[in-house]
């Protein structure tokens, strides 16, 4: 992004706040200290400490760009997330293709004012030259649609799983809120197995699941590899052969629910067809549901990691989070970025955030409880999930600004919600989208807030981006610009509006339109061969919503289940960041004990399934290479193209696959026939269970 320095203004040479002539770092302002940077050494690196609060932000540049990007990125990120490899593009990807455009618009658009008929408001094609406020607005905007709509899952399951019918307009409401051995094949194997000597060669492979490396730190990279070699190398081979749980009847890395048989679970055995509701005769003579060595192991340092965030978060952080709490209710802005905001623009007022989250309350009370209770969820399951997302935001986000990686809700959700509303998979899966996505939201505003910070940028203007809120009404004031306050009441409203239609609208849109045209799509076993379209976000999605909403945790991992034994892990989880945090106690001066996260280390498998060993092995590598190798002896080459780099891969994979669906994979032309083409990794019996007299099929039976 560019800096415009035009009329800065320099803290430095403020009159109200500093002595003519001082040049201190340090300064007396209202009896607290005042440092003249950022006190963190990256911000100080890389942050000016200027301001420029004349530059226009909410110009025609920054909504067409900010729209075009926000619905483009949140096409292409929906329509990928149906594949094999469900590649993530990000909003940087934008940031870098924005640029020469906005310049082109710049010097090419007409100057003069357009008038809006009928009114008496205007605006300009072309206020000046393209600036850094609109740049950060429309990677903001962008950001909009890279996130995806966790809804969307929901509306998947039922049309393609479940085989249901879903009210579009519910539907659209909530999306808006063959080797000689077995044992040698579950070794090597890259998507059903260990993924031991596997490889891959497509960007789509590193980043699917995963997002890229090239943006997480190097620290977190090691916490990474550590836990998934623990988990993925000796805890699930030692538990899987020696046969815990009678591992051995079902394969050692599968998503799906199987019967005591080794079969697939029949779920219509266990489904009211006509209320859609958990049949307790049929499940009792029927089979409890079992699952593979790897899924239970997933769901138990599920439960670790977010009790391990919880501990780490108090341990390392929770002097530092009380002594900023404190300065924040005593208005002390020791941060010269947080005084040049005071100074220059006003705040967003609390009410705004307030009356919005009301009204996306109602409106979500609506989704459920109108339209025939279709998704099942009542009015006390919303308010409940909005309480779990308020409570664990700030110790998910701490983890996940100090990371890039971030603990999900998804599982605590779904087991509470499960314990208390069983029985019913809809309400279920409601529930985990509404608390996760609640949580998961809020971060993704912070981090936006956090940008706009940095870069100065109006926060009312901030706010008007966003797409976590519905729609708000709403003014913006400089205290150096005045601006017309009608015009820009009616551009707010019209924005946020626009904004969060766009990018839930284009996700349901785009999720409508391939799960009605593409044939057997997220069904492997009827695709044609070579189809990339087998869901497997959606198929994990899927079973989740059998164990936790179908059957519900009490028969799974209570008492009347097979695996009470993994509520142990919520007391693993809790005391795991206690030894690293008397060591760094112990040892101040090994600076590396504090970089050891154990919340990192538990949840390191945690996108295991729907990502296999091979997206873990390639992600690993690359990351390891360039924040390590490259990082360490082409520190210049890193600072300048690791970032473009990562976002370039991605453009061009996105624009490839474009093009090759349009133009071949739509006519049903999935590729040249050849050994490559098959999406399996050419081990068919890593999926085999190898317990004395379990039929599979295509499998050998073991004696």
């Amino acid at each position: 992004m560019e800096h415009s320095a035009s009329n800065a203004n320099p803290v430095s040479s403020q009159p109200k706040k500093f002595e003519p002539g001082t040049h201190g770092a340090v300064h007396e302002l209202s009896g607290f200290e005042e440092v003249n940077d950022s006190p963190i050494e990256q911000v100080r690196l890389t942050v000016p400490i200027t301001d420029d609060p004349t530059l226009p932000c909410l110009t025609f540049r920054t909504w067409v760009l900010g729209l075009i990007s926000c619905a483009l990125l949140a096409f292409l990120n929906q329509f990928f997330g149906y594949r094999q490899n469900a590649i993530y593009i990000s909003s940087v990807s934008a940031q870098i293709v924005v640029l020469p455009i906005g310049k082109l618009m710049a010097a090419y658009l007409p100057v003069k004012s357009v008038r809006v008929p009928a009114t008496k408001w205007s605006f300009s094609l072309n206020p000046g030259p393209f600036n850094l406020k609109e740049h950060v607005l429309i990677t903001i905007f962008a950001n909009s649609g890279s996130n995806s709509v966790y809804a969307v899952g929901i509306i998947t399951i039922v049309k393609a799983f479940y085989h249901r019918q879903l009210h579009p307009v519910a539907a659209m409401l909530l999306a808006q809120t063959t080797q000689d051995s077995v044992t040698a094949q579950q070794i090597g194997s890259g998507l059903h197995g260990l993924g031991i000597g596997s490889f891959a060669l497509d960007w789509s492979t590193v980043v699917g699941f995963l997002g890229s490396p090239l943006a997480s730190p190097g620290f977190a990279i090691i916490n990474i590899l550590v836990g998934y070699v623990l988990v993925v190398y000796m805890v699930v081979p030692i538990s899987y052969w020696t046969n815990l749980f009678g591992a051995k009847r079902f394969p050692i890395f599968s998503s799906h629910v199987f019967n005591a048989d080794g079969g697939r679970y029949n779920v219509s055995t266990i489904l009211n067809e006509t209320s859609f509701q958990f049949n307790e005769s049929g499940y009792e003579s029927y089979s409890k549901i079992n699952l593979s060595i790897l899924f239970v192991f997933s769901y138990g340092l599920s439960f670790a990691t977010l009790a391990a965030t919880l501990s780490h978060v108090a341990l390392f952080h929770g002097r530092s989070i009380l002594e900023q709490t404190k300065a924040s209710f005593q208005h002390k802005f020791g941060d010269v970025h947080t005084r040049l905001m005071k100074k220059n623009y006003d705040v967003v007022p609390q009410w705004w955030f307030y009356s919005l989250l009301a009204l996306v309350i109602g409106l979500t009370m609506l989704t459920c409880e109108g339209f025939g209770k279709q998704l099942q969820l009542p009015y006390w399951g919303v308010l409940l999930a909005i309480s779990l997302a308020l409570v664990f935001t700030l110790p998910i986000g701490v983890i996940t600004a100090t990371t890039n990686q971030q603990p999900g809700l998804n599982v605590i959700t779904e087991l509470i919600i499960g314990y208390m509303y069983p029985g019913k998979p809809l309400a279920n899966v409601s529930f985990k989208t509404y608390g996760y996505i609640s949580m998961s939201q809020a971060i993704m505003f912070l981090s936006d807030f956090k940008l706009g910070h940095y870069m100065k940028i109006p926060p009312k203007s901030m706010f008007v981006v966003q797409s976590l809120v519905l729609i708000t009404y709403n003014r913006e004031q400089s205290k150096n610009v005045q601006l017309n306050t009608n015009t820009h009441m009616v551009g707010y409203i019209s924005m946020k509006l626009v904004g969060t239609v766009v990018a839930s609208s284009v996700y349901f849109g785009t999720s409508w339109w391939l799960l009605t045209t593409v044939h057997d799509i997220c069904n492997p076993s009827k695709l044609p061969e070579g189809s990339p379209w087998t869901c497997p976000n959606d198929d994990v999605f899927y079973n989740a919503s059998i164990i936790w909403g179908v059957v519900g945790p009490l028969r799974i991992f209570g008492s009347r289940g097979l695996y009470p034994k993994m509520n142990y892990f919520f007391l693993v989880g809790i005391l795991a960041p206690f030894p690293v945090w008397v060591l760094s106690r112990m040892f101040p001066e090994k600076k590396w004990i504090k970089l050891i996260n154990m919340p990192i280390i538990l949840s390191a498998t945690s996108n295991m399934p729907p990502a296999r060993a091979v997206n873990y092995i390639c992600w690993l590598a690359v990351g390891i290479f360039f924040n390590f190798v490259v990082y360490r002896k082409f520190k210049g080459w890193w600072a300048r193209h690791n970032y473009i780099l990562s976002a370039g891969l991605d453009a061009g994979v996105a624009f490839m696959a474009i093009l090759c669906y349009f133009t071949l994979q739509i006519r049903d032309i999935n590729g040249m026939r050849w050994w490559g083409l098959d999406l399996e990794d050419h081990c068919p019996l890593a999926s085999c269970p190898t317990a004395p007299g379990i039929q599979a099929d295509g499998c050998p039976v073991f004696h």
